[in-house]
């Protein structure tokens, strides 16, 4: 009795190996394009962000039966409008409250070193103020500050004094704009271009996957985002009520957090009773702190998360993190600017190898293989995947 598994030929190796080397080296040939071009790419990569982000309210207000240009102008004029309200009172909000931090850096020194180090010492019984150098941290935050504002002088000194360099930051600037709105009103069209590229023979793994990516993308970037900022809104607002001057600014650090499970409330009930013991020294601004925190708890988990992020599977928190810093190392900041839509692709590649390998022989051994679905894999490879069951 014969095997009636078939034998590829040599041939077919070599052919299959030599594609798989084109594909690798127009890989590599690819990430070295986009270091040269990182400059260049960054307007273009941060407007396609802008126009895949404003793209379903488009097609919403689309459906409404208003054309698509109008929908495009709507948009596009609300996006301008939060720019605008965040340069014109976020920024300065942030810049009040990072002053009002340096400044009352000597009063949070005299707290811990009269107050705070001694309670420890002796509850503990460790001598704390022994290995702890306050003034030296003190001193490091505040020099590292006047060092920021320092480069943030050189740098503008430098643009002003190169010619070249204001006018590629004026251009891309001007450019965002533009290609913030042709890509709005393309992004259906750019779509389908791609789309009808895509072999049709793979051209139902390849759209599950893109929806896939575009669910964990959109989980974090619409989603999550959403939870943070609206976290950071009523936490700074609620801190700012119980009458905390750095309210606002523990707000947004504890809002930005939220994205690693209890990182962000944990370090803003932390720094929101610190800074009530200090600036009032009772309780009663202790537990208001705590309300403020235990309500936004109860917001975020019985209405933020379960109507903006759902159950759609998103980024795990290390990843976005590692993501992150590893684009900023590698293309700086088009890297940063690339790494969670790269990381969320990673991520459902990675799910479905997996998939792929547990309905596998290699998988299964001796045990029967379950079918993959229709979608999982392209026809070609059901068609060798039947031959080999037979």
């Amino acid at each position: 009795m014969t095997d009636p598994t078939p034998v590829r030929a040599p041939l077919e190796d070599i052919a299959l190996f030599l594609r798989r080397l084109q594909w690798t080296a127009l890989g590599v040939g690819a990430c070295w394009l986009l270091w040269v071009l990182a400059p260049v790419l960054t307007p273009f990569v941060v407007a396609a962000m802008l126009g895949w982000l404003g793209d379903p309210l488009v097609d919403r207000i689309e459906r409404t039966g208003r054309s698509r240009n109008t929908s495009v102008a709507l948009v596009f004029t609300l996006m301008a409008l939060l720019v605008v309200l965040v340069l014109v009172i976020l920024v300065p909000l942030i810049e009040r409250q990072i002053t009002t931090l340096i400044v009352s850096l000597p009063t949070y020194r005299a707290w811990f070193t009269e107050t705070a180090i001694p309670w420890l010492e002796q509850r503990t019984g460790f001598q704390i103020s022994v290995w702890l150098d306050l003034n030296h941290i003190i001193e490091l935050v505040r020099s590292n500050w006047e060092r920021a504002g320092g480069v943030a002088t050189t740098l503008l000194g430098y643009l002003s004094r190169s010619g070249f360099a204001l006018i590629a930051m004026v251009a891309n600037i001007a450019l965002l704009p533009v290609l913030t709105f042709f890509f709005l009103r393309d992004w259906d069209k750019l779509v389908e271009r791609v789309a009808s590229l895509i072999p049709r023979d793979y051209l139902g793994t390849v759209s599950r996957l893109a929806k896939e990516s575009n669910d964990v993308l959109g989980a974090f970037l619409r989603g999550q985002f959403l939870v943070m900022l609206a976290l950071g809104v009523m936490y700074g607002v609620g801190l700012w009520g119980v009458g905390l001057d750095l309210g606002i600014l523990i707000g947004i650090i504890a809002g930005l957090l939220t994205f690693v499970p209890y990182l962000g409330p944990a370090s803003g009930i932390i720094l929101g009773v610190i800074a009530a013991l200090v600036q009032y020294g009772d309780w009663k601004h202790v537990l208001g702190v705590l309300a403020v925190f235990g309500v936004g708890q109860v917001v975020e988990s019985y209405w933020l998360t379960p109507k903006l992020v759902g159950d759609r599977i998103g980024l795990h928190p290390v990843a976005v993190i590692f993501a992150v810093l590893a684009g900023g190392q590698l293309f700086g900041f088009l890297g940063m600017l690339l790494a969670l839509p790269v990381a969320a692709v990673a991520n459902v590649l990675l799910r479905y190898a997996q998939e792929r390998y547990t309905h596998s022989r290699l998988y299964a051994g001796d045990q029967p293989v379950a079918p993959l679905e229709p979608a999982l894999a392209p026809a070609g490879a059901d068609a060798a995947e039947r031959e080999s069951k037979q």
